[in-house]
């Protein structure tokens, strides 16, 4: 292939274009499975800055984490913008291809799954299908602190957080509100000067934590105008299900410590 086409061959893009099979005549079928695969990627460029903003944290180098969490935060909301093409799919337009979709069902995704994981919400369910399925990914990420678990060890680490507070292995598990992190959020916000690292990174996490909430959100306000009251694909109670994600939250104290500022 010539120069001209180096752009092609860099990106694979015509293996790229091979993947997308639709397996009605529905007209809307080809855009849904476009924009899921689109996700999908940018569900992967997302969790890459969180693992560079993450081992940033490790290594102390809390600029890097936090260049690294901007940059998370940019790419989500591409993510967000992914809802519109896909609520202009009016809902008998997604009703005449849905049935082929079986049991599939974005929640069955590893790349979200392991984003999930990440950021730190690990609720038991999850965890126990991984450790029946032996998802080597989401293992082997369930084995690592969360983002926000490094947070709190490398705020520990700047005097702000008695170690005692900070989560310890196994990691697998789901983080639960605790007042002295609280706390410690509480101080940094009342005198940022004084903690103004400490600050840039919360403000960071916390834009990483309103963007996922926005498209939680989006994600619901999309089911609800596709299947009003139905249940959701993949065996899900759809809109009713989606309903309860929504009032989670990561890194909860950055949002708790607020109605004590």
């Amino acid at each position: 292939m010539t120069p001209a086409f180096e752009y092609v061959t860099y990106g694979r893009m015509d293996e790229l274009h091979q993947l997308q099979s639709p397996r009605t005549g529905a007209r809307a079928e080809l855009n849904f499975i476009l924009l899921s695969q689109a996700e999908e990627l940018l569900f992967r460029a997302v969790g890459d800055d969180l693992h560079t903003a993450r081992e940033a944290l490790g290594g102390d180098r809390v600029e890097d984490a936090c260049a690294a969490l901007a940059r998370a935060a940019r790419t989500q909301r591409a993510l967000l913008a992914c809802w519109e093409p896909m609520n202009g799919m009016t809902a008998d337009e997604f009703v005449a291809f849905r049935e082929v979709l079986k049991n599939a069902s974005g929640e069955q995704s590893v790349t979200y799954r392991s984003l999930e994981f990440l950021l730190g919400n690990r609720p038991e369910r999850h965890v126990g299908t991984v450790r029946r399925e032996g998802t080597p990914l989401l293992a082997e990420e369930l084995g690592r602190p969360s983002l926000y678990d490094t947070a709190l060890v490398w705020l520990a680490g700047r005097g702000c957080l008695d170690p005692s507070a900070t989560p310890r292995a196994p990691w697998a598990r789901q983080h639960e509100l605790r007042a002295e992190i609280e706390d410690a959020w509480l101080e940094i916000y009342r005198d940022p000067g004084t903690h103004p690292q400490e600050f840039r990174l919360a403000e960071g996490l916390l834009e990483v934590a309103y963007q996922f909430s926005l498209w939680r959100a989006a994600h619901l306000l999309v089911v609800e105008r596709m299947l009003g009251g139905k249940g959701g694909t993949g065996g899900t109670d759809g809109a009713s299900w989606l309903r309860v994600i929504n009032e989670h939250r990561f890194f909860p104290e950055l949002w708790t410590f607020r109605t004590r500022l």
